[in-house]
């Protein structure tokens, strides 16, 4: 016996000594070294770039002695260009590779498959980044991340800025080898993510429509979510048996939404919208869902992205539209500061089945600067609301189930902490705690989220404890360049040497003849201190079709510049990046004036289709004499719910003797997902402004998801036409207030316009 001990010791130590370390520098090297790796076997990829690699990792290690392949030095391996990376084998672990300056020339960054036969079992990624790695158009649909297979995990990985479409983590259902799956995506940190201003921008998506009824089992915790703006899901669910737990999302617009499938479980997360606007909770949505001991605070979402929307369902709905709310516990979850949450959410004349058999019970509503704590808008009686407390100075008649109460607010960190005395009954307790076994943790006697020892622990992860240590998100540096121009060459000269920073141009001569269109690249501002306007002409002979174009990653400004365009021969004056970049750019317009602009078929702005600008502001210009449409935001026309401004400011500006339409914003289709685009057109003066072509109205807004028409001044603008037309298929909020409209055109609203103190003579 000691002899066969002795020899199974002498076999251990032999396989052991026969793990080896294999350094590569080259792709070639490392395909060979995939083809021949074995059980325990590390693989070191040598520091530098690795351009255009498209790496298949197949091959098996096993539980004890798993396959690695990690950088020499963790971040200092950078995949760039059209790179890849494949997994297809079993007990593979990949370990601090940097993906920037590139994108995928497939489906996705890393993908955990080979093949749609082959996928992987076992596999981990961590301590890895991807930073920045889009396809060039925005509409070139991408995941980073995609999870096949079955008990892969996903750690310590950062992510930021994925600006293109596609959701950026995504767990696939397809058959039977990626179902009941077990993934883990856990300490991770999910970082800047812009308003992709359409569907599609979720940061996770676990299943989608077609496999909602099968069960994943994907456990996503301890992740940190910050500024996650891509659209109203920040983690869109679409399957069953999921796990949610101890994630914190800060100051991100959407929410953690559990669209399709049953019995998921959303559990001591932390939602920390610092009252930014947009920032929401969880949505509701199907059977069986567990919503217990979360914090909200100042999350101030409304609609779909209230801090909490428990949704209206559609009779005998598919499984992929709208499944009634049953059967749910939403249980010892603590508001603070929140915008009212949502009870029967979407109630419209197809979603008319209010949720049923739900309870809610132990929560805790401390609020001093709303009217209310919740909104309802259908039948409550399928809730069986239960020792729910309000902060005293609420004022809302509220249902039985909730009750005022004198809560103590306690600092956890940073966070003020509402407590409140006693909660449920034992009894009721107790029937509880078995429907809650094996789900979720101890249900607190205690109404509200349970203390501030979580508090901490859950923020000390987040920042101590999610990501790659090594990554820093690249930033641009913040030095300003002056430059001197006095002829189109110097102009174009300055803008074809932009490094980094703002390159601030200043216009010394008084006429300038252009031959071709700028193209801004970067943050570019122009000025001028002549006091009589600056004269833009277009070279003998040329038609230009633009004379700034506005390219992806880019920054317009323009400042205390007055332009004579009387001799601009050119269809449209600005125009954003007509190769439909995914790259997002802004464009800042103030204190100028545009003079005597002639086109007859294009516009002094016009956002082209499929890019998408962060933030248009004009603020204080004038626009005189000019024949031409003032704003175009109308060519995203595939009703799919895209449009390309996230926020437009038309604020203090003067228009007058305009021939042309005024602003045109077109967001078409009927989907729900997105804040935008948001208008915001105030204390302006229009006078003689009329549209080039008889009955189109001066202001068009078609989708636009949220307006502020206040303080403007139209005096004799199209008095036989249509001065706004408002038209909405999906639910809005406009605001039309305090204009005082003289000699004008009418104004045709919708149910979604609330129109007040306004002066029509």
């Amino acid at each position: 016996m000691k002899r066969l001990i002795a020899f199974a010791f002498f076999i251990l130590t032999i396989a052991s000594s026969n793990a080896r370390n294999i350094p590569v520098k080259n792709l070639e090297e490392l395909k060979g070294a995939i083809s021949r790796a074995r059980p325990g076997d590390t693989i070191v990829l040598q520091n530098g770039s690795w351009k255009d690699a498209s790496i298949s990792i197949d091959c098996a290690g096993t539980a004890a002695k798993p396959i690695v392949f990690k950088a020499q030095t963790a971040g200092k391996v950078v995949f760039s260009g059209a790179s890849q990376l494949r997994l297809g084998g079993s007990y593979i672990v990949v370990d601090g590779l940097l993906f920037a300056g590139g994108a995928a020339p497939g489906n996705a960054v890393i993908e955990f498959r080979t093949s749609r036969d082959k996928v992987a079992n076992h596999c981990r990624v961590t301590n890895c980044a991807i930073d920045d790695f889009n396809k060039p158009g925005r509409m070139d649909e991408d995941q980073w991340v995609a999870f096949y297979g079955r008990h892969n995990r996903l750690d310590h990985c950062s992510f930021h800025n994925k600006t293109n479409m596609g959701v950026l983590l995504a767990v696939m259902l397809d058959d039977e080898k990626s179902r009941e799956n077990f993934h883990s995506i856990d300490h991770n940190y999910f970082g800047k993510r812009p308003p992709l201003a359409s569907n599609g921008g979720e940061i996770i998506r676990v299943g989608v429509s077609q496999h909602c009824q099968f069960n994943s089992n994907t456990q996503i915790t301890d992740n940190f979510f910050e500024h996650c703006d891509g659209e109203a899901e920040v983690v869109s669910i679409k399957s069953g048996s999921n796990v949610i737990r101890g994630n914190v999302l800060k100051e991100c617009q959407g929410s953690v939404v559990l669209r399709h499938g049953d019995n998921n479980t959303v559990e001591n997360n932390i939602f920390l919208g610092n009252g930014k606007a947009g920032t929401g909770g969880i949505r509701i949505i199907n059977r069986g869902q567990w919503v217990v001991n979360n914090l909200f605070y100042k999350c101030r979402g409304t609609a779909f992205r209230s801090p909490m929307a428990i949704m209206n369902g559609i009779p005998n709905s598919p499984a992929h539209r709208y499944v009634q709310v049953t059967d749910a516990v939403v249980m010892n979850n603590s508001f603070f500061q929140c915008s009212p949450i949502s009870f029967c959410e979407g109630s419209d004349a197809e979603r008319t089945l209010p949720p049923d058999n739900v309870v809610f019970a132990n929560n805790i509503f401390y609020n001093t600067i709303d009217s209310l704590i919740y909104r309802s808008f259908d039948d409550t009686k399928g809730f069986r609301f239960s020792e729910n407390k309000v902060s005293a100075a609420q004022r809302q008649p509220l249902s039985a189930g909730f009750e005022k109460a004198s809560l103590t607010v306690t600092k956890a960190d940073t966070l003020s902490m509402p407590f409140a005395g006693r909660g449920l009954n034992k009894l009721r307790l107790d029937s509880l705690r078995k429907l809650a076994k094996g789900r979720v943790g101890a249900l607190s006697p205690a109404p509200g989220f349970a203390g501030t020892a979580l508090v901490s622990k859950l923020f000390s992860n987040a920042s101590a404890n999610c990501g790659a240590k090594w990554f820093k998100p690249s930033k641009q540096p913040g030095t300003t360049v002056f430059v001197s121009c006095s002829t189109p060459a110097e102009i174009k000269h300055a803008l074809a040497n932009i490094e980094t920073g703002l390159v601030v141009i200043d216009l010394l001569s008084s006429s300038y003849e252009f031959a071709e269109p700028l193209d801004i690249n970067g943050k570019i501002r122009f000025r001028s201190a002549l006091k009589d306007a600056v004269r833009f002409t277009s070279a003998e002979g040329r038609v230009l079709p633009f004379l700034f174009q506005v390219k992806g990653g880019g920054q317009l400004q323009m400042a205390g510049l007055a332009m004579d365009l009387s001799g601009l021969r050119a269809k449209d004056l600005i125009v954003t990046d007509t190769s439909g970049s995914s790259k997002h750019s802004s464009i800042t317009v103030s204190k100028c004036s545009f003079l005597n602009f002639d086109s007859k078929e294009g516009s002094i702005l016009r956002a082209t289709k499929s890019t998408i600008c962060d933030s248009i502001q004009l603020a204080a210009n004038s626009f005189v004499k000019n024949s031409a449409r003032l704003l175009s935001f109308d060519e995203e026309t595939d009703k799919k719910g895209y449009y390309n401004t996230e926020k437009l400011v038309f604020i203090n500006n003067y228009i007058t003797d305009h021939t042309g339409s005024l602003l045109t914003m077109l967001r078409g289709g009927n989907d729900e997902s997105t804040m935008g685009p948001n208008l915001m057109l105030t204390n302006n003066a229009f006078t003689n402004c009329r549209p080039r072509t008889q009955g189109q109205a001066l202001i068009s807004l078609t989708g636009t998801q949220q307006s502020l028409i206040n303080h403007n001044r139209f005096t004799s603008c199209d008095p036989d036409g249509t001065l706004i037309l408002f038209e909405d298929t999906v639910r809005a909020v406009h605001l039309l207030q305090n204009n005082t409209i003289t000699g004008s055109g009418k104004i045709v609203s919708n149910q979604f316009v609330t129109s007040k103190n306004n002066t029509i003579k």
